[in-house]
């Protein structure tokens, strides 16, 4: 694939946890974290070939199903959708983990093999034990690690709801990551209708359609890459976009979804998709007011928008708490069923 001009990724090593957490985690940027689980025995095994980071994954696989995807030869490993976005270009299918992998070394001498693909396998319902032996000190240890195994394939440019740190244990991969205020020149696809959740840009980073999306040379000036090895990790920052390469035949990464928001806090997504739904077709002095409104509650662009009002007068504008989050949560539920 012919590759975009971008901006190296920073590269750190020997990264440490205050390192992480004070140093590299609020710069808000990716950050290349060279070697940082090279130590890892998944890893060593990647490193001596496919055939034994196999067989060490079978050592943990509990033979439980995991969710495949299956491209034809034809679309040469890019997963997306069909001509008329109807559909996708691939299957997707339910399987042993043990299936995958033979598959997957079978395929390997394949000059245009079909594409295949298992992602966001939880370790522990899948691999018991993996992650007691391939272990992450940079994060709290209840975080789920997510294996992924595939063979030349290419994950469409997407963010995550999330921050994220993505471990090479086997094969190659290059990431291509875009700030989220370039969300305007990624021309992002259907909310609804995606090919694995999260919305994608419709930007093919193989053969970018500069006429049809010319605002993209805007993203690609703000461009960041990486390229990872085994034993290699990246840290993406929550709703950084990033284009996923693996390079090799037979490829396996870790990685890490974590949000340090409180979990009864709601999705920002979520109440997206109810903006749309409620003021995105309303006049446009009505949106304006709505902006306003917005800005002031929301985004709080004039100071505390309570500040006025003692603590017990604030109600669901007060300190966030799981109390007030079902308190809202309540009232949306009623308001939105009298709405049917």
């Amino acid at each position: 694939m012919h590759q975009l001009p971008t901006t190296p990724v920073r590269e750190w090593r020997d990264v440490t946890l205050p390192l992480f957490r004070e140093q590299i985690m609020p710069l808000a940027q990716p950050a290349l974290l060279r070697g940082l689980v090279d130590a890892w025995p998944a890893v060593r095994a990647g490193r001596e070939s496919p055939a034994a980071v196999a067989n060490y994954l079978r050592g943990f696989d509990n033979s439980g199903p995991v969710n495949t995807m299956h491209g034809d030869p034809a679309i040469g490993g890019h997963f997306f959708y069909n001509s008329d976005l109807t559909g996708h270009n691939f299957e997707r299918r339910t399987q042993p983990l043990s299936a995958t992998l033979e598959q997957l070394l079978e395929l390997i001498p394949a000059p245009a093999p079909p594409a295949l693909y298992a992602g966001a396998i939880p370790a522990p319902a899948s691999l018991p034990g993996f992650n007691r032996a391939n272990s992450l000190p940079l994060l709290n240890p209840a975080i789920v690690p997510r294996v992924w195994l595939g063979n030349r394939v290419t994950v469409q440019t997407h963010y995550d709801l999330s921050d994220n740190i993505a471990c090479v244990v086997a094969g190659s991969r290059r990431f291509t990551l875009f700030p989220p205020e370039q969300l305007v020149n990624l021309y992002v696809g259907p909310l609804e209708f995606t090919l694995a959740g999260q919305p994608i840009s419709m930007v093919r980073l193989d053969q970018p359609d500069y006429e049809k999306f010319p605002r993209f040379r805007e993203a690609l000036a703000q461009a960041q890459s990486a390229e990872l090895e085994p034993g290699d990790a990246l840290y993406i920052p929550y709703m950084w976009w990033h284009h996923v390469e693996s390079r090799a035949a037979f490829n396996v990464l870790v990685n890490y979804w974590w949000d340090d928001a409180p979990p009864w806090n709601g999705s920002p997504f979520e109440a997206l998709l109810h903006a749309i739904m409620s003021i995105r077709a309303l006049p446009p002095e009505r949106r304006a007011i709505w902006r306003t409104v917005f800005d002031h509650y929301i985004f709080q662009t004039g100071g505390d928008p309570v500040a006025h009002l003692t603590p017990p007068q604030r109600g669901i504008q007060g300190v966030p708490s799981p109390q007030i989050a079902d308190l809202v949560r309540a009232q949306l539920v009623n308001l939105l069923s009298r709405r049917r």
